[in-house]
């Protein structure tokens, strides 16, 4: 592990800075879209049963029990009550262009290090390069490359699945919104 540190140089920095923060905006996003947080099951059950006035005074921190509060108190159209719940699927998206960006910009800076690493193979002065700094440059290059796909990766995979977490809730709040405009 240490030789992979030394080996990517300062590159390690804007690598790790790219790891340690798409981890926060996953693990996050993993906690706010809890379906207790969104839409629960009971909630779920009362505003399918048409019980709407229980369902936001029992859950009135979801995005399930915001959107049943704001048709009670507003009695708005159809499409106001759209919009609103589109602002609450904005709301489950919030942050998500973090790691979107991650899965782009680590392979990029490893990529970087891979050209740097080898810019540096070739001395000033012209030449061959000696065997210390022929190690030190290909040892960088790999070693950014490698460290930008391994953080891409398995960010890639999260962000897909938190995604598809969030396109299965909005299709959930939007039997809400359905729910509400048949009434």
């Amino acid at each position: 592990m240490q030789t992979i540190i030394e080996g990517a140089g300062w590159f390690i920095w804007p690598l790790g800075f790219c790891s340690i923060l798409a981890m926060a905006v996953i693990l996050e996003r993993m906690l706010a879209l809890r379906e207790a947080r969104i839409l629960p099951k009971k909630a779920l059950e009362l505003i399918l049963a048409g019980d709407f006035e229980a369902a936001a005074k029992a859950f009135p921190k979801t995005a399930g029990g915001r959107i049943v509060a704001y048709a009670l108190r507003e009695n708005p159209d159809s499409a106001a009550l759209t919009a609103f719940a589109r602002l609450e699927v904005s709301r489950m998206e919030r942050g998500m262009f973090i790691p979107e960006s991650i899965v782009s910009i680590a392979p990029l800076i490893g990529l970087f290090g891979t050209v740097y690493g080898l810019y540096i193979l070739f001395p000033e002065t012209g030449g061959m390069p000696d065997q210390q700094m022929l190690v030190r440059g290909v040892g960088l290059a790999l070693t950014t490359t490698m460290l930008g796909l391994l953080i891409a990766m398995p960010v890639l995979l999260a962000n897909n699945f938190i995604m598809r977490r969030i396109e299965v809730l909005s299709a959930r709040l939007a039997l809400v919104v359905e729910r509400l405009n048949s009434n």
